[in-house]
């Protein structure tokens, strides 16, 4: 059996790497333009509308979404279409 020993310099550059990377997918994460699902906070943030009005929207059956444990998304499509209808 081969045995590779790690120093802790290893560690250092592997946790420095390791954090680029997070680093990275957050910031392309936070983006919202990029993505193709939105919270509520950025469709509130797109319409410039209060929680409220977002909430009437949903029980109206205006904007579709779609609830996955206790966050509440919202297709960037249907939002779009809705801009563009109104």
């Amino acid at each position: 059996m081969k045995m590779d020993i790690i120093t802790k310099a290893d560690l250092q550059e592997f946790k420095l790497e390791m954090l680029n990377e997070i680093r990275g997918m957050l910031q392309g994460s936070t983006n919202a333009q990029n993505r193709s699902w939105l919270r509520s906070k950025d469709v509130r943030k797109m319409l410039n509308i209060s929680p409220g009005t977002l909430q009437n929207l949903r029980i109206n059956g205006v904007l579709p979404f779609h609830k996955v444990g206790g966050t509440i998304f919202y297709s960037r499509e249907s939002v779009e279409k809705m801009i563009e209808g109104s």
